[in-house]
């Protein structure tokens, strides 16, 4: 996951960074998505597929990390979005979670984030127990609603799909039908044999 924060791409986005901060917001943003989002998740499946505990492990702390920031980043955007390098400052934090020599999210979850969960682990589920069945009562008592939506949904999608396919086949037969012509001779043409 790394080894693509030491390529050339890197090399030139840092410097264009570097040269013009306050111009580059959107490759900045583009560019915390990619290493805060992008990266990890392909970095989780790798883990998954190899059946690695440790890199599984990491992910897990890294996205505990992660969506504990995104959860406090919700509620404190509109107060530091403001700041001009606050996307810069982001981009080093989600570089610094990842990087193995540092293990950021792993000090992160050690030190902050399961000693504030094991204080309120028992309030937590209190309210998740209560917001669940709350839950459960709302998509029962709309039960016949959704099920509506729901087909209503599945007909729109079959709609589109049909459309597209029926679409796409007829690009075909023309784009077969349009290949064909030139090599069919022409009535009109004169017989340049029998001519001569």
């Amino acid at each position: 996951m790394m080894d693509l924060l030491g390529s050339n791409l890197t090399s030139e986005v840092g410097l264009r960074l570097l040269l013009c901060p306050l111009g580059s917001n959107v490759v900045i943003r583009t560019a915390c998505c990619g290493v805060g989002v992008a990266l990890p998740v392909y970095s989780t499946f790798k883990a998954i597929e190899s059946k690695d505990q440790n890199a599984q492990q990491n992910c897990l702390f890294y996205w505990a990390a992660y969506g504990s920031f995104s959860l406090v980043e919700v509620f404190t955007d509109k107060l530091i979005s403001w700041c001009p390098m606050y996307y810069h400052i982001k981009f080093a934090f989600l570089v610094w979670l990842q990087l193995p020599p540092t293990s950021g999210a792993k000090q992160l979850y050690a030190n902050h984030l399961r000693p504030f969960l094991s204080r309120h682990q028992a309030r937590v589920d209190r309210v998740l127990g209560f917001a669940y069945c709350e839950v459960i009562k709302l998509v029962s008592s709309y039960h016949a609603e959704i099920k509506l939506v729901k087909s209503m949904v599945v007909k729109i999608t079959g709609s589109a799909e049909k459309l597209l396919r029926g679409t796409a086949e007829s690009d075909r037969s023309q784009q077969h039908s349009s290949a064909e012509d030139p090599a069919l001779p022409s009535d009109t043409e004169p017989d340049q044999n029998h001519n001569h």
